[in-house]
């Protein structure tokens, strides 16, 4: 969960691999999952879908116990605001989700009134970006 997310864990990413055009969307869940690779697609064992997830530098080293990588995944669920956009998160998001724009990697990124389902920000609009309807 992001609000579980210290930067320490996150030094050691080097790029993202997005699946989808995250222009498009508000928020995404991001988590730390423990896969058994620095790189590559992992695999995916959530309702909903993989929207993106994190690569590892060399220098990353796997557990001693279990021999796996952390890395963070990111997600959406079937009642999430991008499929339900009058539903449970029209206004608010959950507490893993951040705005994708906020994300960089080893940076745990950030929840933004777009994400919240607010208004769009003085900011935003001085940069021309609306959300989707």
């Amino acid at each position: 969960m992001s609000a579980l997310i210290a930067e320490h864990e996150l030094v050691h990413e080097t790029d993202f691999v997005w699946l989808e055009d995250i222009s498009r969307l508000d928020y995404v869940r991001q988590s730390l999952d423990r896969l058994p690779t620095r790189r590559g697609r992992p695999a995916y064992h959530r309702d909903g879908r993989m929207v993106g997830y994190a690569l590892l530098g060399p220098g990353a080293k796997p557990s001693r116990s279990s021999g796996t990588f952390r890395r963070r995944v990111f997600w959406l669920l079937p009642h999430d605001r991008d499929t339900h956009p009058q539903g449970l998160y029209a206004t608010g998001a959950p507490a893993e989700a951040v705005d994708p724009r906020t994300l960089a990697p080893g940076s745990k990124g950030c929840k933004t009134e777009r994400s919240e389902g607010g208004p769009p920000s003085l900011a935003m609009r001085e940069m021309g970006i609306t959300r989707p309807l």
